[in-house]
């Protein structure tokens, strides 16, 4: 276990409730963006869970993944109010612009494009989540001119 785990362990009470708050933590721990079978181990002997209980939690919300990521992940909504709003041309353009599909991470390492069901933003459809901050009425412009300044150009 390295320091920074440790470290981040002892923040957290051995209460199962903290479940969440921990894997986030352990999440953003990891260069690869992502959750390893030791962090999942860490989680379940720190919370007295079974180690199925802890990788249920991790595999079932999609803000966590078993697999390594970028360094940022683009979710963008899928939900019927975003769909009908135009969320495939965001989709698209994204696809475009990254060189990859949904699901994939781009060779640089910086992006990973997900889908999500939904952001809760539906007031400002289509939208999409760049790690923990939320872009509304979204065009493939906009998407282009926010992509930009994640790539430092602006």
């Amino acid at each position: 276990m390295t320091v920074e785990k440790k470290a981040i362990l002892q923040k957290y009470p051995r209460a199962p409730d903290v479940l969440l708050a921990l894997l986030h933590e352990l999440q953003r721990a990891n260069p690869q963006n992502c959750l390893t079978p030791e962090d999942l181990a860490l989680a379940a002997a720190h919370l007295g869970l079974p180690l199925a209980r802890v990788r249920d939690a991790a595999t079932f919300y999609t803000m966590f993944s078993l697999k390594p990521r970028g360094k940022h992940v683009i979710r963008v909504c899928d939900s019927p109010n975003c769909h009908l709003f135009g969320a495939w041309s965001v989709v698209e353009e994204l696809q475009r612009l990254l060189g990859v599909g949904v699901g994939e991470t781009t060779p640089d390492g910086l992006f990973t494009l997900e889908l999500t069901s939904c952001l809760g933003a539906c007031g400002v459809a289509p939208v999409m989540m760049v790690d923990d901050e939320v872009f509304g009425n979204l065009t493939p412009e906009k998407v282009r001119r926010i992509l930009g300044e994640l790539r430092g150009g602006g």
